[in-house]
C-alpha cells in the first residue's frame, strides 16, 4: 500500500476527466488507497482523510466503509479554515464529544494537540476505553480563549502579558539504539508516530538500525514537556500487555515492545472477526494450504481477534513473533508486516505451508508452530505442546 503522502492530493483541473458524484459513503475495493479514491471521484486526500478520522499511515482492507461527504467539488489548494470552536470546557478549555469510531490518538491529531496531553487534561491512559457521548477535555483552561461576543464594540478580554503562548518548538534529531522501536521514539518525543514517519520517508514496514539518525519534527532541544502534576496519568497504569502468561515472564524490552504493537493496533481500524476468518481461508487458498487447517490455527491462536498481541510480542491473527515474521517474509519472499491483517495471514499460512512440508506429519508440523520446529525434533513435544495438537486438529475438524 503507498502511503497517501506520496501521493499527490489533488489533480490540477485541467487534467480531470469528467467524474460522477461521490457517494455519501464507499465500501473499500481490494487494492484501493485512501489517496486512489480521492482522485476516483476528485476530493482531497486529506480531506478525506480527516473526515474518517484516519491518518496517512492507517491501514484499510476491503468492506470497510469510509464517507466521502457526497460531493466531488475539490477543495482550492488554501490553508484549511480553523475549525468552530467547541464547548467550553469545565476548567476554561474546550471540549470534545466523543462519536463512534473515534479514539484519543484521532482526537489528539484533530485538535493539533499531543496524545499525552490529552491523557493529562483528562486522566487518562494507553488502556482506557472510551465512548460515544463522552466528553474529553481539550487544554486545560491556561491557554484557551474566550470566544468574542457579538454585537459589543468592547474587546474581548485578552490573555495576560505574562501567559504569551509558546513558540512552536524546533525540530530535533534522534540516533537509534539498540531495542529502539519508531512508535516508541514517537511516543519518548511527544510526537505523532506518523509525523515521524513523513518526516523521515519511512513506513510502518521500515527497518531501522542502531547509529541511526532520525529527524524528530516539531521536538524541542531539551526533555519533552510534561503535563502539570495534579493532571498526569497515574504512573502505575496498568500496560496494555502484561509481563507475564501461564507462568512464564518477558523480557523487559520484549514487553514493551508488545505494548507498542498493542497501542498501534488499537488506534487502528482493523477486520472484524468473521472478516478476519474470510482473510485467513482466502489466503490459505490462495497458498496452497488446506483452509480448515490454517482457520484452526487462527481461531486456536487470537479467535480472530487482530488487535491481540502476547506479552512474547506475538503480533495479530496469527500470533506471529518479529522473528517468526521476518522467516515468513524469506520464505514468501517479500517484507511482511505484521500489523497489516492481509500480511499477518499471510505470515502464519506460509510458516504452516512450510511446516507441513518439512516435517515427517501433521502432528509434528502443528507442534512446530507452538514448540518450535528445532525444538520439537531434539526434545520431542512437551505436554503441553501436546495437548496444543490437540487442539488444533479439533478445532480442524469444525472448520472443515
Amino acid at each position: 500500500m503507498i502511503p497517501a503522502l506520496a501521493v499527490s492530493a489533488t489533480v490540477p483541473v485541467s487534467f480531470r476527466p469528467t467524474q460522477a458524484p461521490a457517494p455519501a459513503e464507499y465500501t473499500i475495493a481490494r487494492g484501493d488507497t485512501i489517496s486512489g479514491i480521492a482522485g476516483k471521484f476528485g476530493l482531497d486526500t486529506y480531506a478525506v482523510l480527516k473526515l474518517n478520522n484516519l491518518q496517512s499511515n492507517t491501514i484499510i482492507y476491503p468492506g470497510q466503509k469510509i464517507k466521502l461527504g457526497g460531493t466531488a467539488t475539490a477543495p482550492a489548494p488554501a490553508a484549511p479554515a480553523p475549525s468552530a470552536p467547541a464547548p467550553a470546557g469545565p476548567g476554561g478549555g474546550s471540549s470534545y464529544t466523543v462519536k463512534s469510531g473515534d479514539t484519543l490518538s484521532a482526537i489528539a491529531a484533530r485538535h493539533g494537540v499531543r496524545l499525552s496531553e490529552v491523557f493529562g487534561w483528562n486522566g487518562l491512559n494507553m488502556g482506557s476505553i472510551i465512548r460515544p457521548g463522552q466528553q474529553i477535555k481539550i487544554g486545560n483552561g491556561a491557554t484557551a480563549p474566550a470566544p468574542a461576543a457579538p454585537g459589543p464594540v468592547t474587546p474581548a478580554p485578552v490573555a495576560p502579558a505574562s501567559t504569551p503562548a509558546a513558540p512552536a518548538p524546533a525540530s530535533g534529531s534522534y540516533t537509534i539504539k539498540s531495542g529502539d522501536t519508531l512508535s516508541g521514539i514517537a511516543a519518548r518525543n511527544g510526537v505523532r508516530l506518523s509525523d515521524v514517519l513523513s518526516a523521515n520517508r519511512l513506513t510502518m514496514s521500515s527497518i531501522i538500525h542502531p547509529g541511526q539518525k532520525l529527524v524528530i519534527p516539531g521536538a524541542s532541544t531539551g526533555p519533552a514537556p510534561i503535563a502539570p502534576a495534579s493532571s498526569q496519568p497515574p504512573a502505575t497504569a496498568a500496560p496494555l500487555v502484561p509481563s507475564t502468561f501461564l507462568g512464564f515472564s518477558y523480557p523487559a524490552a520484549v514487553v514493551s515492545s508488545a505494548n507498542e504493537n498493542k497501542a498501534l493496533l488499537n488506534a487502528s481500524p482493523v477486520p472484524s472477526r468473521e472478516q478476519m476468518k474470510g482473510i485467513v481461508a482466502d489466503t490459505a487458498r490462495k497458498m496452497g494450504v488446506d483452509p480448515s487447517l490454517a482457520l484452526a490455527f487462527a481461531f486456536q491462536e487470537s479467535s480472530f481477534d487482530h488487535r491481540s498481541v502476547s506479552p512474547a510480542n506475538a503480533i495479530g491473527t496469527m500470533q506471529v513473533i518479529p522473528s517468526s515474521g521476518q522467516w515468513a517474509s524469506d520464505l514468501v519472499g517479500r517484507k511482511l508486516n505484521l500489523l497489516d491483517p492481509y500480511d499477518n495471514a499471510t505470515a502464519g499460512v506460509a510458516i504452516i505451508r512450510q511446516l507441513t512440508r518439512t516435517s515427517k506429519d501433521l502432528d509434528t508440523a502443528i507442534a512446530g508452530y507452538y514448540q518450535g520446529q528445532y525444538s520439537v525434533s531434539k526434545y520431542g513435544m512437551y505436554d503441553d505442546t501436546k495437548r496444543y495438537v490437540a487442539s488444533i486438529k479439533a478445532h480442524q475438524k469444525n472448520f472443515g
